[in-house]
């Protein structure tokens, strides 16, 4: 079997024309804290990171980050490349292991685990190609013949324009739609009303067949939670996303405990055993790590038997193909998450800018391909202008 020979990292810095963002576009960990620049400036994604992969006879897999890729981009360079070169890629637990261990010391969270997760999801797309198949065929199979996905966009702004767009989207046939709440505790009751009047908007325009979620990220606590969670019962949400911060374990525990609104959480925690917590904790429940950053997929298979086994779905966080071919190998996700192709605003939207083959929704559902081997996307050249790319 060919060996690694070599590791390509570039960081794609989006230069092209971007949507201006409310000030209440939605609210995050930053909005309780003073600042003279807009809340979200610390979670827009401008910057995504690709990890390239190349085996003796040419064969390339394709791996992706989007968290803090500059710094990344080090790290993988200096660190985490060198123990991979000269590597057979089928040994692909014992790779994760390596890089894992060596690093122990300072990167099993963050941007040590980030690392490792872009070279296993390019892993993973290497052997699917040397293989000639698909990725979720060596995870196991097909267990649906197309993946249910909800539109997750509805950021918060005022009530006419998200009706409007939560009307269009239903036309679509989505199963689900997630909207972000824009205010939080610096807002007061007043921050409260203008959160239950969209909630209460975005309902009567979507109706009751059909399930609504709602993304916190980060931005509320616990006290401020537990006066909302009354409130917003008679909308029944299909569950409240990261309503606290992500290290605030016994707070989610509390708030699922109260059995008003399904918590969910998990896409800004790392490796297997922090998500295991999660769920033996019964923090969550829904979990919804994020592969590229929770270790790859290599430990999003491991996080998706245990959540199976305590009966807890899985969503992934955010699209992206790498998250499809995980729920399409698991019965126990259900649904993914789905950004619809858009204009750049947080940074989401940059996976349809720097690559071809993501699959767009139809009538609410994702099609993956039995015969394209790997993860089935390529690097485009289509926006390339509109990026500075460092390699």
């Amino acid at each position: 079997m060919a060996k690694i020979k070599n590791v390509r990292v570039k960081v794609w810095r989006w230069i092209g024309n971007t949507a201006d963002l409310n000030k209440n576009f939605c609210a995050n960990a930053s909005s309780i804290v003073f600042s003279n620049s807009h809340t979200m400036t610390s979670f827009k994604f401008h910057e995504w990171l690709t990890c390239e992969v190349e085996t003796e006879c040419g064969v390339v897999g394709i791996g992706n980050a989007a968290l803090a890729p500059t710094i990344l981009k080090y790290a993988i360079d200096t660190y985490y490349a060198p123990m991979v070169i000269g590597e057979d890629p089928f040994d692909y637990a014992y790779l994760w292991e390596k890089m894992y261990r060596k690093t122990h010391a300072w990167g099993r969270k963050g941007i040590g685990i980030a690392a490792i997760s872009a070279i296993d999801i390019a892993l993973w797309d290497l052997m699917g190609k040397l293989t000639n198949k698909p990725v979720f065929k060596l995870l196991g199979g097909r267990t649906k013949e197309s993946i249910p996905v909800y539109y997750s966009k509805l950021y918060n702004n005022n009530i006419e324009i998200m009706q409007e767009e939560a009307a269009a989207a239903l036309t679509q046939g989505y199963l689900g739609y997630k909207m972000r709440f824009g205010y939080g505790p610096s807002d007061g009751m007043a921050g409260m009303r203008e959160n239950l009047k969209r909630v209460e908007a975005v309902r009567e325009v979507l109706g009751y067949n059909v399930d609504l979620m709602a993304d916190c990220y980060m931005g509320w606590n616990l006290d401020y939670t537990k006066r909302m969670l009354p409130k917003l019962e008679k909308y029944e949400l299909r569950w409240l996303e990261e309503p606290v911060l992500a290290d605030d374990i016994e707070g989610y525990c509390e708030l699922n405990r109260m059995g008003i609104v399904p918590i969910s959480g998990g896409e800004h925690e790392f490796s297997v055993i922090g998500c295991k917590d999660l769920i033996l904790k019964k923090s969550v429940s829904v979990l919804q790590y994020d592969t590229n950053r929770v270790g790859g997929i290599t430990a999003a298979q491991k996080i998706n038997a245990i959540a199976e086994a305590f009966q807890v779905p899985v969503v992934p966080h955010a699209g992206q193909m790498h998250n499809y071919h995980l729920t399409m190998a698991n019965t126990n996700c259900m649904i993914s998450e789905y950004f619809p192709v858009n204009e750049v605003e947080i940074g989401n939207e940059l996976f349809y800018y720097i690559f071809d083959g993501e699959p767009n929704s139809v009538g609410g559902k994702l099609h993956l391909s039995d015969s394209m081997p790997g993860l089935g996307v390529s690097l485009s050249s289509n926006y390339i202008n509109e990026f500075d790319i460092i390699e």
